[in-house]
Protein backbone atom coordinates (compact mmCIF):
# COMPACT_ATOMS: atom_id res chain seq x y z
CA UNK A 1 0.00 0.00 0.00
CA UNK A 2 3.01 2.55 0.44
CA UNK A 3 3.99 2.36 -3.31
CA UNK A 4 0.00 3.36 -3.71
CA UNK A 5 0.40 5.78 -1.22
CA UNK A 6 3.23 7.61 -2.92
CA UNK A 7 1.40 7.12 -6.66
CA UNK A 8 -1.30 9.20 -5.58
CA UNK A 9 0.57 11.87 -4.17
CA UNK A 10 -0.20 11.41 -0.23
CA UNK A 11 2.55 10.22 1.24
CA UNK A 12 3.22 13.47 3.25
CA UNK A 13 -0.46 13.12 4.44
CA UNK A 14 0.20 9.31 5.12
CA UNK A 15 3.14 10.04 7.54
CA UNK A 16 1.25 13.01 9.13
CA UNK A 17 -1.89 10.20 9.79
CA UNK A 18 0.45 7.62 11.35
CA UNK A 19 2.16 10.24 13.60
CA UNK A 20 -1.34 11.36 14.64
CA UNK A 21 -0.62 14.28 13.91
CA UNK A 22 -3.75 17.04 12.65
CA UNK A 23 -4.24 17.42 9.10
CA UNK A 24 -4.55 21.04 7.80
CA UNK A 25 -7.09 22.62 4.97
CA UNK A 26 -4.77 21.82 2.01
CA UNK A 27 -4.23 18.46 3.08
CA UNK A 28 -8.21 17.99 2.82
CA UNK A 29 -8.23 19.71 -0.63
CA UNK A 30 -5.82 16.64 -1.58
CA UNK A 31 -7.73 14.37 -0.26
CA UNK A 32 -10.33 15.50 -2.25
CA UNK A 33 -9.04 15.96 -5.35
CA UNK A 34 -7.17 12.48 -5.34
CA UNK A 35 -8.53 10.34 -7.57
CA UNK A 36 -7.25 7.05 -5.54
CA UNK A 37 -10.20 6.24 -3.50
CA UNK A 38 -8.38 2.82 -2.61
CA UNK A 39 -5.33 5.17 -0.78
CA UNK A 40 -7.86 7.78 0.69
CA UNK A 41 -9.90 5.07 2.38
CA UNK A 42 -6.80 3.46 3.75
CA UNK A 43 -5.55 6.22 4.99
CA UNK A 44 -9.14 6.72 6.58
CA UNK A 45 -9.07 3.24 8.04
CA UNK A 46 -6.40 3.62 9.95
CA UNK A 47 -7.87 6.68 11.89
CA UNK A 48 -10.78 4.94 12.20
CA UNK A 49 -9.49 1.89 13.48
CA UNK A 50 -6.84 3.88 15.98
CA UNK A 51 -10.65 5.47 17.14
CA UNK A 52 -13.05 2.76 17.17
CA UNK A 53 -10.97 -0.63 16.26
CA UNK A 54 -13.46 -3.49 14.53
CA UNK A 55 -16.49 -2.05 16.11
CA UNK A 56 -19.59 -0.99 14.19
CA UNK A 57 -22.43 0.94 15.85
CA UNK A 58 -26.34 1.12 15.46
CA UNK A 59 -29.42 2.24 17.29
CA UNK A 60 -32.34 0.94 17.34
CA UNK A 61 -34.77 4.25 16.92
CA UNK A 62 -37.86 5.85 15.68
CA UNK A 63 -38.13 8.96 13.64
CA UNK A 64 -40.71 10.56 14.11
CA UNK A 65 -40.86 14.09 11.34
CA UNK A 66 -44.53 16.04 12.88
CA UNK A 67 -44.45 18.38 10.12
CA UNK A 68 -43.48 19.39 6.89
CA UNK A 69 -45.22 23.13 7.08
CA UNK A 70 -42.24 25.50 6.38
CA UNK A 71 -40.80 28.84 5.73
CA UNK A 72 -37.41 28.14 4.57
CA UNK A 73 -38.49 26.02 1.40
CA UNK A 74 -34.69 25.86 0.66
CA UNK A 75 -33.85 24.64 -2.77
CA UNK A 76 -32.44 21.57 -2.09
CA UNK A 77 -35.48 20.37 -0.06
CA UNK A 78 -38.09 18.23 -1.33
CA UNK A 79 -39.91 17.58 1.92
CA UNK A 80 -41.00 21.23 2.94
CA UNK A 81 -44.17 22.82 1.88
CA UNK A 82 -45.87 26.10 2.13
CA UNK A 83 -49.17 25.90 4.76
CA UNK A 84 -52.09 24.98 2.56
CA UNK A 85 -50.54 22.76 -0.32
CA UNK A 86 -51.99 19.55 -1.15
CA UNK A 87 -48.82 17.98 -0.37
CA UNK A 88 -48.29 20.07 3.40
CA UNK A 89 -49.25 17.69 6.77
CA UNK A 90 -49.22 18.43 10.27
CA UNK A 91 -49.57 16.29 13.37
CA UNK A 92 -51.20 17.07 16.42
CA UNK A 93 -49.64 15.92 20.08
CA UNK A 94 -52.11 12.89 20.13
CA UNK A 95 -50.98 11.93 16.79
CA UNK A 96 -47.35 12.01 18.00
CA UNK A 97 -48.65 10.05 20.91
CA UNK A 98 -50.27 7.51 18.93
CA UNK A 99 -46.75 6.43 16.33
CA UNK A 100 -44.68 6.46 19.69
CA UNK A 101 -47.58 3.96 21.14
CA UNK A 102 -47.79 1.77 18.04
CA UNK A 103 -44.08 0.72 18.46
CA UNK A 104 -44.29 0.00 22.18
CA UNK A 105 -43.55 -3.85 20.82
CA UNK A 106 -40.05 -2.90 19.84
CA UNK A 107 -37.22 -1.89 21.59
CA UNK A 108 -36.60 1.34 20.77
CA UNK A 109 -34.08 3.56 22.54
CA UNK A 110 -34.43 6.65 20.52
CA UNK A 111 -36.70 8.57 19.01
CA UNK A 112 -35.36 11.18 16.27
CA UNK A 113 -37.94 14.16 15.75
CA UNK A 114 -37.46 16.97 13.20
CA UNK A 115 -39.69 18.83 11.82
CA UNK A 116 -40.11 22.35 9.10
CA UNK A 117 -40.09 25.71 10.34
CA UNK A 118 -43.85 26.13 11.13
CA UNK A 119 -45.16 29.57 10.53
CA UNK A 120 -47.74 29.60 13.50
CA UNK A 121 -47.30 26.56 15.98
CA UNK A 122 -47.31 27.67 19.36
CA UNK A 123 -43.96 26.73 22.05
CA UNK A 124 -46.34 25.17 23.86
CA UNK A 125 -46.79 22.68 20.85
CA UNK A 126 -43.56 21.58 20.73
CA UNK A 127 -42.91 20.86 24.82
CA UNK A 128 -46.11 19.17 24.68
CA UNK A 129 -44.71 16.91 21.87
CA UNK A 130 -41.40 15.86 24.28
CA UNK A 131 -44.19 15.51 26.94
CA UNK A 132 -46.45 13.23 25.26
CA UNK A 133 -42.94 10.88 23.71
CA UNK A 134 -42.34 10.22 27.14
CA UNK A 135 -45.81 10.05 28.70
CA UNK A 136 -45.91 6.83 26.14
CA UNK A 137 -42.34 5.89 26.89
CA UNK A 138 -40.94 7.60 29.69
CA UNK A 139 -36.95 5.45 29.42
CA UNK A 140 -36.73 6.66 25.66
CA UNK A 141 -33.77 9.07 24.73
CA UNK A 142 -35.38 12.21 22.20
CA UNK A 143 -33.12 13.23 20.04
CA UNK A 144 -35.54 16.20 18.69
CA UNK A 145 -34.83 19.87 16.69
CA UNK A 146 -31.87 20.50 14.57
CA UNK A 147 -30.12 23.61 15.55
CA UNK A 148 -32.28 25.95 12.90
CA UNK A 149 -35.49 25.02 14.97
CA UNK A 150 -33.75 26.14 18.47
CA UNK A 151 -32.97 28.84 17.19
CA UNK A 152 -36.95 29.34 15.56
CA UNK A 153 -38.59 28.42 18.88
CA UNK A 154 -36.19 30.60 21.31
CA UNK A 155 -37.68 33.69 18.26
CA UNK A 156 -41.25 32.56 18.97
CA UNK A 157 -41.14 33.02 22.99
CA UNK A 158 -38.06 35.78 22.86
CA UNK A 159 -35.81 33.91 24.43
CA UNK A 160 -32.13 32.69 24.17
CA UNK A 161 -31.45 29.48 22.41
CA UNK A 162 -30.13 29.04 25.72
CA UNK A 163 -32.79 29.38 27.83
CA UNK A 164 -35.02 27.53 25.10
CA UNK A 165 -32.83 24.63 25.40
CA UNK A 166 -33.22 24.67 29.16
CA UNK A 167 -37.40 24.37 28.97
CA UNK A 168 -37.03 22.02 26.32
CA UNK A 169 -34.56 20.09 28.61
CA UNK A 170 -37.17 19.84 31.20
CA UNK A 171 -39.64 19.04 28.84
CA UNK A 172 -37.30 15.89 28.08
CA UNK A 173 -35.34 16.68 25.46
CA UNK A 174 -32.03 14.44 25.73
CA UNK A 175 -29.58 16.08 22.64
CA UNK A 176 -30.14 17.38 18.82
CA UNK A 177 -29.68 15.76 15.85
CA UNK A 178 -27.25 17.54 13.08
CA UNK A 179 -29.47 18.84 10.33
CA UNK A 180 -29.87 22.13 9.29
CA UNK A 181 -26.05 22.75 8.72
CA UNK A 182 -25.85 21.63 5.16
CA UNK A 183 -22.38 23.80 3.89
CA UNK A 184 -22.00 26.76 5.96
CA UNK A 185 -20.84 28.91 3.04
CA UNK A 186 -22.68 32.36 2.62
CA UNK A 187 -22.18 31.98 -1.04
CA UNK A 188 -24.14 28.52 -0.84
CA UNK A 189 -26.86 29.65 1.89
CA UNK A 190 -27.74 32.43 -0.52
CA UNK A 191 -28.02 30.24 -3.33
CA UNK A 192 -30.29 27.60 -1.43
CA UNK A 193 -31.63 28.25 1.39
CA UNK A 194 -31.16 32.08 2.28
CA UNK A 195 -33.92 32.29 4.79
CA UNK A 196 -32.32 29.46 6.87
CA UNK A 197 -29.99 30.34 9.63
CA UNK A 198 -26.52 31.23 8.62
CA UNK A 199 -23.78 28.64 9.42
CA UNK A 200 -21.66 30.72 12.04
CA UNK A 201 -25.75 31.27 13.95
CA UNK A 202 -26.07 27.13 13.55
CA UNK A 203 -22.50 26.64 14.90
CA UNK A 204 -23.39 29.08 18.03
CA UNK A 205 -26.91 27.08 18.79
CA UNK A 206 -24.67 24.10 18.57
CA UNK A 207 -21.97 24.96 21.23
CA UNK A 208 -24.66 26.67 23.61
CA UNK A 209 -26.03 23.25 23.93
CA UNK A 210 -22.53 21.92 24.66
CA UNK A 211 -22.28 24.15 27.05
CA UNK A 212 -25.46 23.00 28.93
CA UNK A 213 -24.37 19.30 28.58
CA UNK A 214 -26.19 18.65 25.73
CA UNK A 215 -24.94 16.18 23.08
CA UNK A 216 -25.74 17.15 19.01
CA UNK A 217 -24.67 15.31 16.09
CA UNK A 218 -23.58 17.47 12.84
CA UNK A 219 -24.39 17.32 9.15
CA UNK A 220 -22.99 18.33 5.39
CA UNK A 221 -25.24 18.10 2.76
CA UNK A 222 -22.48 17.26 -0.44
CA UNK A 223 -23.33 16.82 -3.85
CA UNK A 224 -25.58 20.49 -5.09
CA UNK A 225 -23.58 23.94 -5.87
CA UNK A 226 -20.75 23.35 -3.60
CA UNK A 227 -17.08 23.48 -4.21
CA UNK A 228 -14.50 21.20 -2.58
CA UNK A 229 -12.82 24.33 -0.94
CA UNK A 230 -16.24 24.98 0.51
CA UNK A 231 -16.98 21.12 1.57
CA UNK A 232 -13.41 21.58 3.84
CA UNK A 233 -14.31 25.04 5.37
CA UNK A 234 -17.37 23.60 6.13
CA UNK A 235 -15.17 20.57 8.31
CA UNK A 236 -12.48 22.73 9.91
CA UNK A 237 -15.64 24.93 11.29
CA UNK A 238 -16.72 21.82 12.89
CA UNK A 239 -13.48 20.63 13.94
CA UNK A 240 -12.57 24.41 14.78
CA UNK A 241 -16.46 24.14 17.40
CA UNK A 242 -15.95 20.74 18.30
CA UNK A 243 -12.06 22.04 19.76
CA UNK A 244 -13.49 24.75 21.55
CA UNK A 245 -16.95 22.31 23.18
CA UNK A 246 -16.29 18.67 22.30
CA UNK A 247 -20.17 18.27 22.49
CA UNK A 248 -20.86 16.79 19.32
CA UNK A 249 -21.37 13.26 19.00
CA UNK A 250 -21.15 11.78 15.33
CA UNK A 251 -20.88 13.10 11.59
CA UNK A 252 -23.09 12.52 9.10
CA UNK A 253 -22.33 13.38 5.52
CA UNK A 254 -25.33 13.52 3.49
CA UNK A 255 -25.73 12.94 0.07
CA UNK A 256 -28.00 15.22 -1.83
CA UNK A 257 -30.68 13.64 -3.29
CA UNK A 258 -32.42 16.29 -6.76
CA UNK A 259 -35.57 14.22 -7.39
CA UNK A 260 -38.54 16.58 -6.49
CA UNK A 261 -36.20 19.74 -5.79
CA UNK A 262 -35.83 22.92 -7.11
CA UNK A 263 -31.93 21.79 -7.89
CA UNK A 264 -33.02 18.65 -9.85
CA UNK A 265 -31.31 19.02 -13.08
CA UNK A 266 -28.36 18.01 -11.26
CA UNK A 267 -27.44 14.57 -10.71
CA UNK A 268 -26.19 14.20 -6.83
CA UNK A 269 -23.19 12.65 -6.11
CA UNK A 270 -21.79 9.48 -6.96
CA UNK A 271 -20.92 6.43 -4.73
CA UNK A 272 -17.49 7.50 -5.39
CA UNK A 273 -18.38 10.86 -3.47
CA UNK A 274 -20.11 9.22 -1.17
CA UNK A 275 -17.12 7.35 -0.19
CA UNK A 276 -14.85 10.15 -0.23
CA UNK A 277 -16.78 12.67 2.01
CA UNK A 278 -16.92 9.79 4.60
CA UNK A 279 -13.25 8.89 3.95
CA UNK A 280 -11.92 12.90 4.07
CA UNK A 281 -14.48 13.59 7.19
CA UNK A 282 -12.56 11.15 9.41
CA UNK A 283 -9.61 12.37 8.60
CA UNK A 284 -10.34 15.88 8.90
CA UNK A 285 -12.42 15.68 12.12
CA UNK A 286 -9.94 13.80 14.31
CA UNK A 287 -11.86 14.67 17.54
CA UNK A 288 -15.27 13.74 16.28
CA UNK A 289 -15.87 10.29 18.18
CA UNK A 290 -17.90 9.01 15.17
CA UNK A 291 -18.27 8.80 11.55
CA UNK A 292 -21.87 7.62 10.31
CA UNK A 293 -22.37 6.00 6.97
CA UNK A 294 -26.35 7.17 7.09
CA UNK A 295 -28.01 3.99 4.99
CA UNK A 296 -30.84 5.77 4.06
CA UNK A 297 -29.01 8.27 1.99
CA UNK A 298 -26.37 6.24 0.66
CA UNK A 299 -28.16 2.68 0.82
CA UNK A 300 -27.26 0.01 2.82
CA UNK A 301 -24.73 -1.71 0.43
CA UNK A 302 -22.82 1.39 0.30
CA UNK A 303 -23.02 1.98 3.52
CA UNK A 304 -21.90 -1.47 4.48
CA UNK A 305 -18.46 -0.59 2.33
CA UNK A 306 -18.37 2.72 4.29
CA UNK A 307 -17.16 0.61 7.14
CA UNK A 308 -13.73 0.13 5.63
CA UNK A 309 -13.73 3.88 4.46
CA UNK A 310 -13.89 5.39 7.91
CA UNK A 311 -17.36 5.00 9.08
CA UNK A 312 -18.15 3.23 12.49
CA UNK A 313 -21.70 4.09 12.42
CA UNK A 314 -25.00 2.74 10.29
CA UNK A 315 -27.41 4.96 12.11
CA UNK A 316 -29.97 2.74 12.77
CA UNK A 317 -33.51 0.55 12.32
CA UNK A 318 -34.85 4.54 11.32
CA UNK A 319 -38.85 3.46 11.57
CA UNK A 320 -40.06 5.51 8.50
CA UNK A 321 -38.12 8.20 7.11
CA UNK A 322 -39.93 10.66 5.10
CA UNK A 323 -37.55 13.67 4.55
CA UNK A 324 -35.13 11.51 2.08
CA UNK A 325 -37.94 9.54 0.14
CA UNK A 326 -39.63 12.97 -0.50
CA UNK A 327 -36.80 13.63 -2.15
CA UNK A 328 -36.74 10.28 -4.66
CA UNK A 329 -34.84 7.80 -1.97
CA UNK A 330 -35.02 4.60 -3.16
CA UNK A 331 -33.90 2.88 -0.12
CA UNK A 332 -36.36 0.92 2.50
CA UNK A 333 -38.41 3.26 5.14
CA UNK A 334 -36.83 0.84 7.35
CA UNK A 335 -34.77 -1.71 8.57
CA UNK A 336 -34.31 -4.40 10.58
CA UNK A 337 -31.57 -4.55 13.37
CA UNK A 338 -31.00 -8.30 12.31
CA UNK A 339 -30.15 -6.80 9.00
CA UNK A 340 -28.28 -4.10 10.45
CA UNK A 341 -26.18 -6.93 12.47
CA UNK A 342 -26.00 -9.37 9.08
CA UNK A 343 -24.63 -6.28 7.37
CA UNK A 344 -21.96 -5.30 9.80
CA UNK A 345 -20.86 -8.40 10.31
CA UNK A 346 -20.25 -9.07 6.03
CA UNK A 347 -18.13 -6.08 6.65
CA UNK A 348 -15.98 -7.68 8.93
CA UNK A 349 -16.86 -5.51 11.82
CA UNK A 350 -17.91 -6.46 15.35
CA UNK A 351 -22.17 -4.88 15.25
CA UNK A 352 -22.55 -2.92 18.76
CA UNK A 353 -26.03 -2.05 19.36
CA UNK A 354 -25.83 1.40 21.71
CA UNK A 355 -27.71 3.86 22.74
CA UNK A 356 -27.95 7.58 21.77
CA UNK A 357 -24.76 8.88 23.57
CA UNK A 358 -22.93 5.64 22.61
CA UNK A 359 -23.37 3.19 25.85
CA UNK A 360 -23.04 -0.50 24.78
CA UNK A 361 -26.46 -2.54 24.83
CA UNK A 362 -24.91 -5.51 23.37
CA UNK A 363 -21.99 -6.47 21.74
CA UNK A 364 -22.91 -9.17 18.68
CA UNK A 365 -21.06 -12.23 17.76
CA UNK A 366 -18.57 -14.58 19.05
CA UNK A 367 -15.96 -11.78 18.19
CA UNK A 368 -17.06 -9.69 21.29
CA UNK A 369 -15.35 -12.35 23.90
CA UNK A 370 -11.80 -11.62 22.53
CA UNK A 371 -12.35 -7.92 22.40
Amino acid sequence: MDKRIEQAGLTGIHEKVRAGQRLDGDDAVRLYRCSDILAVGYLANLVRERINGDRAYFIYNQHINYSNICTNLCSFCAFGRKKGDALAYEMSVDEVREKVRARLDEPIVEIHMVGGIHPDKPFDYYLDLLRAIKEVRPEVHIQAFTCVEIAHLAALQGSTPEETLTVLRQAGLGSLPGGGAEVFSPRIREQTCKDKLPGDQWLEVAKTAHRLGLNTNATMLYGHLETIEERVEHLLALRQAQDETGGFLAFIPLAFHPRNTELSGLTGPTGMDDLKNIAVARLILDNFPHIKAYWVMIGPKLAQLALSFGADDMDGTVKEEVITHMAGAETDQAIGSTTLIELIREAGRVPVERTTLYETIAVHGVEAATR
